[in-house]
Formats: C-alpha cells, sequence, structure tokens
C-alpha cells in the first residue's frame, strides 16, 4: 500500500495507516468498473475540393466544419463530455 508522504512523527500524510487500512477495506470485494468504449455504426471520408464546398457540407449537415476539422458526429454530438458538478443539498432547515 502506498502510505503517502510521511511527516516527521511518522505518520502518513492524511493520518495514521490504521486509517488507511480500514478504507482499503471498505473495497473488498467490490465489483470492477468496466466500460465499454462506444464506436460509431459507421465512418466516412468525405473529401471535399474547395472551401465553398465545405461551407455546403457544414451548412446541410448544421454543423461548423473547417480546413481543421478531424471529426464530426451526425447528428451533433460534443466530442467531449459534458460533466453536470454535484449540488449538495443539506437536510437541515
Amino acid at each position: 500500500m502506498d502510505k503517502g508522504i510521511i511527516s516527521e512523527g511518522g505518520q502518513g500524510l492524511f493520518g495514521d495507516d490504521a486509517q488507511a487500512s480500514i478504507q482499503d477495506q471498505e473495497w473488498l470485494d467490490m465489483p470492477e468498473f468496466v466500460q465499454d468504449k462506444k464506436e460509431p455504426y459507421a465512418k466516412i471520408i468525405i473529401r471535399v475540393e474547395n472551401k465553398e464546398d465545405l461551407d455546403e457540407l457544414a451548412k446541410r449537415i448544421s454543423q461548423p466544419l473547417t480546413k481543421k476539422t478531424k471529426s464530426a458526429w451526425f447528428p451533433f454530438r460534443s466530442h467531449f463530455r459534458e460533466f453536470k458538478q454535484p449540488q449538495w443539498r443539506s437536510n437541515e432547515s
């Protein structure tokens, strides 16, 4: 087990080793998290001859496309995951 940074008193940075051991035991026999990567149904390479054709394609699929665009989803889907900040609510009045 990684004990982290040891302080002058010989304890780990976040407390004693007994506490760390208790926390490690909470994870015993937990199932491993596995998330398969979703693959697209199809990947298509489209070549355009000029900027006007690229602009027309962008207009037809309603997505911004530039000379530097490497890929796009149709219909549009962000390449970045959108995380929502957890909102904490108190039960106290």
